[in-house]
């Protein structure tokens, strides 16, 4: 491309700004601001998770790439995108480090005792499998299901069925993408039949997409004293359930993984995929490099880190407030294990 290109990217991407102008021309827009007439003369476009990018937004535009500072991709009809010629690019394992020390940090506070219980790991990415590690490091016996990985055989340990899972964990966190259709639909995973084969007083974690779990089936299990939740991810974001707010000790506003190594993670792999393309390499000075495996790992260094008390308490005085909560997050540091 001879001339440069123009590039949208959402506002609220954080450690970007001055990045790209030296090599395109760069509009800022509110992450509800993407409009065909904003987008028609656009080469690429930087977005999150709340961007919806599909027919009614790109058809007819000169986009050619849209790069996601987040993991999911549900906010991509992929195949109208692909058909049309838009490479669609996402920041996986970018936050990985951060949703990890939630999901521990919570589960160590809501009486998960490693040395005596067992966690159930559904989905063993680059989340949950740094997940499971911890786990066995901190002295738990882990279980995991994730049935694609195990029949591509890209699953380093053995895959337990998802119904043997539920019914001998302690506790069981979700680490899947929202899947609706195929061979193993994510949709729901977890609902009435599943919650039922749970332990009693068994824990549910879901830092994954919030339509995993059937939230309503969980907001009657956690009232009847079934299951107890710890809640990040909720169908209907922003609009949750607050009824299931007000049973679960831990519901916070989707920032399991809202850590600032994180985001410059996801920041840092934006502005490659987006140099990739267009043939130029953005400074990536102060930008957290890829999570290396820790030599040991502590729990009181998790403990120490994040207290996941601290974003229950402003959800619960104020559910409306969920995208404001989020957007005006004060990123914290992951556990140092190296101290």
């Amino acid at each position: 491309m001879n001339r440069r290109p123009r590039i949208i990217v959402d506002d609220n991407i954080p450690f970007i700004k001055g990045r790209l102008e030296p090599f395109a021309d760069v509009e800022y827009a509110d992450q509800f601001g993407f409009t065909p007439a904003l987008v028609t003369d656009a080469d690429a476009m930087i977005i999150r998770t709340r961007t919806r990018c599909d027919r009614s937004l790109l058809e007819g535009s000169k986009v050619k790439l849209i790069a996601t500072a987040t993991i999911g991709m549900d906010q991509f009809d992929l195949e109208w995108c692909r058909s049309n010629g838009i490479e669609c690019r996402n920041s996986p394992g970018c936050n990985a480090p951060g949703v990890a020390q939630y999901v521990w940090s919570a589960l160590l506070r809501s009486g998960f005792d490693p040395a005596r219980h067992t966690l159930g790991v559904v989905g063993c990415g680059n989340v949950g499998s740094i997940v499971a590690d911890w786990g066995r490091r901190l002295g738990a016996e882990v279980l995991v299901s994730d049935p694609p990985k195990a029949a591509g055989g890209r699953l380093d340990t053995a895959d337990t069925p998802l119904s043997e899972l539920l019914a001998r964990a302690d506790a069981v966190t979700l680490h899947t993408p929202l899947i609706r259709t195929g061979e193993w639909p994510t949709f729901h995973l977890i609902g009435e039949r599943e919650l039922g084969m749970m332990r009693p007083g068994a824990i549910l974690v879901n830092a994954a997409r919030g339509p995993v779990c059937d939230n309503a089936a969980l907001r009657r299990a956690v009232a009847e004293g079934k299951v107890k939740a710890i809640v990040d991810t909720w169908e209907g974001e922003p609009d949750l359930d607050r009824e299931l707010l007000s049973l679960v000790d831990i519901g916070t506003f989707h920032i399991a993984g809202y850590s600032l190594e994180g985001k410059q993670r996801a920041t840092r792999m934006v502005l490659e995929a987006v140099g990739e393309r267009f043939g130029f390499s953005s400074d990536l000075t102060g930008l957290a490099p890829a999570y290396r495996v820790p030599a040991e790992v502590d729990a009181q260094t998790i403990l120490d880190s994040y207290n996941p008390f601290a974003d229950t308490a402003p959800l619960k005085a104020a559910p409306g407030e969920f995208d404001v909560l989020r957007a005006n997050y004060d990123f914290r540091r992951e556990p140092d294990f190296n101290k």
